[in-house]
């Protein structure tokens, strides 16, 4: 059935940020619950009885990059929905003055692309804060998320498209459009267990040529938020969820070769791996995720760096067991899931400090060993979420062999360890919410063990204008002073501001004492601060004459050691100030500029020596960035700065990048990505002579990376990609200093060790997917790995190159197989 009905299906902009002018809202539109006794067969078009009697969602309301204007006619949208016992269909026609007119690309699960798209958004618990998302494109690939909110220190709030749910679609290209069907079964979202019950509803519409966004009921940019602003599916009468028992066993074989080239050691090595994730519904709110004997092997590799801050490298989080469904453990910003499994053991290098004669270390390994993890999270009918992860690493050994001998032993370099999150999240009115976030670390033996326990709030008022939040922490690391007694240390933060207009501001102060870290289960660079912040900002939300949209802000910061240092008179870090602005065009190009100034500073951490700091110089920086128009085949971005800092070594910082793709076809496409930061007289900490004597020297800096990326998608289900990343840098001191105790350099002259670097890094990820059946996939990955570390410096990008290749390899090929069992389709099958 082809629907004839002038209706009308929203269009998306999934992180809507509050920062116009709003008038007083329309009243949320409603539509009820149909439910439905007929068979619906899901391959795209609406030719089944049943759709008859659906509810239709007509009428809607373009948001970007007009607000408040209704569809054309001529590319209206119809959508029907209604539920029965095993879940929801919701299914429509977009309609286009020609089939040209759809945009479309192969691009793979949760990947929007340049795609034309159409979407429905259910707020199952009516508080405006958390939602599921459900989106496919006309060439039938699926999207799906789970909505949270963004929240202070919670990196993934927004919308979380790791989460993937089980669910069926269809799509189908006609001439004047194309037409859908959703299967959603009641297995794929969560909700409470009131027998009736009225739930949050928007459908969106994306057409990505003109850059059209809409929804049905209406979306206001100005205001604070889009849950904030659903329509009401109403009288869901008495749905049941069936027993949500999922499996997902794999089997994978893996063959490694690296040429090592050693007695004793194989060149190629093998390993067979067998593991199962179990996803069980304890209530209908509630799931229970574990994985067990996992295998992320063939995770993307990670982009490594030359570190040369103070601090370690925050590198992104790959396993899918960590990414899906974490909204919960983010909150409060105490959780970085690369601590599990995935970090060097906390006494790796205690081997080589106690070695005896003729002793070497023959393997060592660098990751602790997950042994398992689980974690159960959902929300009761009341707005109460509860989350609680669970994770447990092995101990680890480093073997040690006497050369003379050949005698082994073996030293523990990490202990058995277990890993806990705990999160309470209470919703309450007007989008708001309080939170108790607890994290805990338990180690085998005598090394110590940190609790970190924080109380969260966010709070906006009636009309969604102004927002208070703040938070308090507390952290234990137990067992940690050489007396064996607890090192206790405080934390907090307070924000208040205006979130919806056109005019929005940001004032916030942060605190954390000397003793205070999260870093044991958390990311976390340095404590002893308090900062205080001011953000500004103004939207211009209505096209005009060249432009859709334009926004302006002005942000000031300021930092100070919460308590002083040894005998260093001052407390003062640093200062910040900047203004940016950005716009898109009405042909949708973006771009923008941002200027900013920091007055002279004391760095505290570069001299890497507690009771040290180094007086660096002003500094001023001039960034403007440019991105075309990614509906086209060609797409191009770039980003350059360039930081200039006033003294005597007149430091210049130049940070080159530029972003270019080209779709060939639907299914094949191309991207590179090009960075050129080089460093010009560039100071900072080269070594230690001993605990007061700090070399610090002027050096030249050069990085450069090169990531190029190939897509080609056979069909919606099956796909290759290549994506190889070279990245080099090279540091060369041209001359040292001693660094004084009033933060100032001395000319060093004497200090002649080398301590330039080179390093290179070549990776290459290249997968083939396939998805034989709902939730199943046949994975091949070729994995190439080279790093090539030298103490001098290799001029020239080329030879840098060629260096690399030459180098020794490590190739990774591996096979893994997933097969996605449902408990009730296994049951129905042995009825039958």
């Amino acid at each position: 059935m082809k629907p004839t009905t002038n209706l009308f299906l929203p269009g998306l902009m999934l992180l809507l940020c509050a920062t116009a002018f709003s008038q007083a809202p329309a009243p949320a539109r409603q539509i009820p619950a149909i439910r439905t006794t007929k068979t619906v067969k899901i391959d795209g078009l609406l030719d089944d009885e049943a759709w008859k009697e659906a509810t239709p969602i007509v009428h809607l309301t373009e948001f970007r990059p007009h607000m408040g204007i209704a569809e054309d006619s001529a590319t209206r949208t119809v959508s029907y929905i209604m539920y029965d016992d095993q879940g929801i269909y919701f299914g429509g026609y977009c309609y286009e003055r020609s089939k040209d007119s759809i945009s479309k690309e192969l691009v793979g699960r949760d990947g929007f692309g340049t795609n034309d798209f159409i979407g429905i958004i259910f707020d199952t618990y009516k508080d405006h804060l958390n939602g599921f998302e459900y989106f496919i494109t006309p060439l039938n690939e699926q999207m799906d998320s789970k909505v949270s909110p963004p929240g202070q220190n919670s990196d993934n709030g927004g919308e979380d498209f790791s989460w993937n749910a089980v669910w069926k679609s269809g799509a189908v290209i006609h001439a004047d459009g194309w037409s859908f069907e959703f299967f959603l079964p009641f297995s794929a979202i969560r909700f409470g267990k009131a027998d009736i019950q009225d739930w949050g509803l928007n459908v969106t519409r994306r057409r990505q040529k003109t850059g059209q966004q809409y929804m049905w009921n209406p979306i206001d940019v100005n205001v604070n938020g889009f849950l904030t602003q659903e329509g009401y599916w109403t009288g869901l009468n008495k749905i049941k969820p069936p027993l949500r028992l999922q499996f997902s066993p794999y089997f994978s074989v893996y063959a490694n070769h690296y040429p090592s080239n050693l007695p004793g050691v194989k060149n190629l090595t093998s390993q067979v791996n067998g593991g199962m994730d179990v996803k069980f519904g304890v209530t209908p709110a509630f799931t229970l995720d574990a994985t067990l004997i996992p295998d992320f092997g063939q995770v993307q590799s990670d982009n490594q760096v030359l570190n040369l801050t103070p601090f370690e490298v925050q590198f992104n989080e790959n396993r899918s067991f960590f990414t899906e469904g974490t909204e919960l453990f983010s909150k409060g910003g105490l959780f970085y899931s690369r601590r599990i499994g995935s970090t060097t053991p906390i006494h790796y290098g205690d081997p080589y400090s106690s070695l005896g004669p003729n002793e070497v270390v023959i393997k060592n390994p660098s990751e602790s060993k997950l042994i398992n993890a689980s974690k159960l999270s959902g929300r009761t009918q009341k707005g109460l979420g509860i989350g609680v992860l669970n994770a447990l690493t092995n101990t680890q050994y480093a073997t040690i062999e006497n050369t003379t001998t050949k005698d082994q032993r073996k030293e523990m370099t990490d202990p058995l360890t277990n890993y806990n999150v705990f999160v309470l999240d209470q919703t309450l009115k007007h989008n708001s919410s309080v939170s108790l976030v607890n994290t805990n670390v338990w180690r085998s033996g005598k090394d110590y063990d940190a609790n970190v326990t924080a109380a969260l709030f966010d709070f906006n008022d009636k009309k969604n204008m102004y927002n208070l939040g703040g938070k308090a922490a507390v952290s234990n690391l137990i067992g940690y002073q050489p007396n064996g007694k607890t090192l206790t240390g405080y934390s907090q933060n307070l924000y208040f501001g205006k979130t919806s207009g056109r005019f929005n501001f940001n004032i916030f102060q942060d605190l954390t004492d000397t003793k205070y870290t999260h870093r044991d289960l958390g990311f976390f660079t340095n404590n002893n601060y308090i900062d205080h912040g001011v953000w500004f900002g103004y939207r211009w939300s209505k096209p005009k004459d060249w432009y859709n949209r334009v926004q302006i802000n002005f942000n000031a910061h300021t930092s100070y050691l919460l308590s002083k240092i040894g005998n260093i008179d001052t407390k003062f870090q640093r200062m910040d100030i900047n203004v940016n602005a950005n716009a898109q065009t009405r042909k949708l190009i973006f771009f923008g500029i941002f200027l900013s100034y920091t007055p002279k500073q004391n760095d505290f951490y570069e001299p890497r020596v507690e009771g040290w700091y180094f007086r660096r110089g002003a500094s001023t920086v001039v960034d403007a960035w440019f991105e075309s128009n990614d509906a086209k085949k060609y797409v191009f971005s770039t980003e350059n700065a360039l930081r200039t800092f006033f003294n005597f070594y007149g430091f210049k910082a130049l940070d080159i990048n530029i972003r270019q793709s080209y779709r060939f076809t639907q299914k094949f496409s191309v991207s590179h990505q090009f960075n050129f930061l080089p460093r010009f007289n560039s100071v900072g900490f080269a070594a230690q002579e001993s605990p007061t004597s700090i070399i610090f020297g002027r050096r030249k800096v050069n990085t450069v990376e090169n990531v190029l990326s190939l897509k080609y998608n056979f069909t919606n289900k099956t796909g290759i990609t290549f994506r190889t990343r070279h990245y080099t840098s090279s540091v060369h001191f041209k001359e040292f200093f001693t660094l004084k105790q009033d933060g100032k350099l001395n000319p060093n002259a004497l200090f002649n060790q080398n301590v330039d670097r080179n390093v290179n890094f070549f990776n290459i990820d290249m997968v083939y997917t396939w998805q034989f059946a709902p939730g199943s996939f046949l994975n091949v990955v070729w994995k190439n790995s080279v790093v090539d570390f030298r103490d001098h410096v290799e001029d020239g990008y080329f030879r840098n190159l060629k260096n690399t290749v030459s180098a020794d390899q490590n190739n990774n090929l591996s096979l893994k197989v997933i097969y996605f069992l449902d408990y009730l389709q296994l049951k129905r099958k042995a009825k039958r």
